[in-house]
This record gives C-alpha cells, sequence and structure tokens, in this order.
C-alpha cells in the first residue's frame, strides 16, 4: 500500500466505506472529501452513480487527513 495512510487499528478515523465520487478520470487513487458521497452500501452506490456526468460508484478507505490539512479518501475499488 505505497503512497497510501494506513487505516489506524485504535481509532476510528479510517474506515471503508461505499461512496459515489466525482472524478474527471477514473485514473486517480485518492480524492478530496469534497467530491465523496457516503453511501449506506454498494447497491445503494451503484443505484445514484451517473458515469455520463463523471459520478462513479467505489469503495473507499478514510477519511484521512493530508499533509495539506485536507481530508481525502482512498480508492480499494471501483463499483461496476
Amino acid at each position: 500500500m505505497r503512497g497510501i495512510i494506513p487505516p489506524d487499528p485504535e481509532s476510528a478515523g479510517s474506515n471503508l466505506e461505499y461512496a459515489v465520487v466525482y472524478v474527471p478520470k477514473r485514473s486517480r487513487n485518492r480524492f478530496a472529501a469534497s467530491c465523496v458521497e457516503i453511501k449506506t452500501c454498494a447497491g445503494e452506490a451503484l443505484d445514484a452513480a451517473d458515469p455520463d456526468n463523471k459520478h462513479y460508484a467505489a469503495r473507499l478507505s478514510g477519511p484521512s487527513k493530508s499533509s495539506e490539512g485536507q481530508y481525502i479518501y482512498y480508492l480499494v475499488e471501483w463499483l461496476e
């Protein structure tokens, strides 16, 4: 997991979440919290996805605080 801040097992800071991510290209692997809409399950994320408008369903890890002080999520997998 090079380049990813691992979840801290002693805190509830980072979780695995299902979400819809607004991103211009799916080549990125980290996203600002402002681009992420958390969903309760994979089905809900897939239903809310709109690839034509650049909203993609994904499973993410986070949030983590970046060195710049922003909250970010890391891509675990794209949902299809």
